[in-house]
């Protein structure tokens, strides 16, 4: 586990300013931790976790495996293709110049594993860290969907089998750039997103429900997770799908690793059937994921709004 100190002191570097909760895996056998995660889902669409099951060497190690592969030739990053619509590498674009990124989509599967590692000329070691970061960060995300449908009142295990995608993200930030947006507002297509953040450079802000800006500091040793837009719909409207952006506050190369739980891989996303009755009717027609990411990519509109096509129309019943 990894052992860090308390919330109030961990967090005494935002003590004047509003922060994202932060949830203890440890206190799970308490009742009152569903509420405080039920609470965080709602209300901040983010919490940071401490004490959570991934090593601290193995996300040093898979740090530095990020750091190398981000910094390789262009023509190589450029092998990174999609296997789903805009899971490959981006490079810079005119809406994000100082963004680019590498994924890897549904790296539960040796194949896609494989494919991933072939491309990038991934050395066995390398490949050694990233399935067992891989294997980790999963479980991880597993664990927390259940412990969000449980906070619903929700028993049933209903994530098994939903693919994930890793993507691994570098700013290239200079003086020239202060102040700039690194990636402009936006919300997650996914279910969750695991974050694990640039220790050293910050620059992630999350807008609240009521348009507020709220820093996010790095904090060492924690992972910051956030909603995306299938969360909203699972829950029936329930969760929060939060926006956020990251901006250049300091000249500097930022790096972070983000690993989304995205929906199931077959089935329909709709909300289960317990989260659905007279006084919370369903608010969303059932979709496949993949429908779902071609329409965001295809619109453009990628904060959340694409959601608003995908509600029933006032004739219909959904119930």
């Amino acid at each position: 586990m990894a052992e860090l100190e308390d919330e109030e002191m961990m967090m005494s570097s935002n003590s004047r300013r509003r922060s994202v909760p932060v949830i203890d895996l440890r206190e799970f056998e308490d009742e009152k931790a569903y509420t405080k995660l039920r609470e965080a889902c709602e209300e901040w669409g983010c919490f940071r976790i401490i004490n959570h099951s991934i090593p601290l060497d193995l996300m040093s190690q898979m740090k530095t495996v990020v750091r190398s592969l981000l910094d390789l030739p262009p023509e190589i990053k450029a092998r990174n293709t999609d296997a789903i619509a805009g899971s490959g590498y981006v490079a810079p674009s005119p809406a994000n110049p100082l963004y680019e990124a590498l994924g890897l989509y549904d790296f539960g599967s040796p194949e896609a594993l494989r494919c991933f590692c072939d491309q990038l000329d991934v050395s066995p070691h390398q490949r050694e860290i990233i399935e067992r970061y891989g294997r980790a960060v999963y479980g991880l995300g597993l664990e927390i969907g259940r412990k969000m449908g449980k906070s619903l009142g929700l028993e049933r295990d209903v994530f098994k089998g939903w693919p994930s995608q890793f993507r691994i993200n570098k700013y290239n930030f200079s003086d020239l750039t202060l102040g700039s947006s690194g990636v402009q507002i936006h919300t997650d297509n996914s279910f969750l997103t695991i974050l694990q953040e640039d220790e050293d450079v910050g620059g992630l802000e999350l807008i609240t429900k009521n348009g507020e800006f709220v820093a996010v500091d790095p904090c060492p040793g924690t992972l910051l997770l956030n909603l995306g837009d299938i969360a909203t719909v699972w829950s029936n409207g329930r969760f929060y799908n939060v926006k956020h952006r990251v901006v250049c506050k300091e000249a500097t190369i930022r790096v972070s690793i983000a690993s989304f739980m995205l929906g199931p891989k077959e089935e329909a996303v709709e909300a289960p059937e317990e989260l659905v009755d007279s006084e919370h009717p369903r608010l969303y027609l059932p979709f496949h994921y993949e429908h779902y990411r071609k329409l965001r990519l295809s619109t453009k509109l990628r904060a959340g709004e694409a959601l608003q096509l995908l509600r029933p129309s006032p004739h219909n019943n959904t119930n």
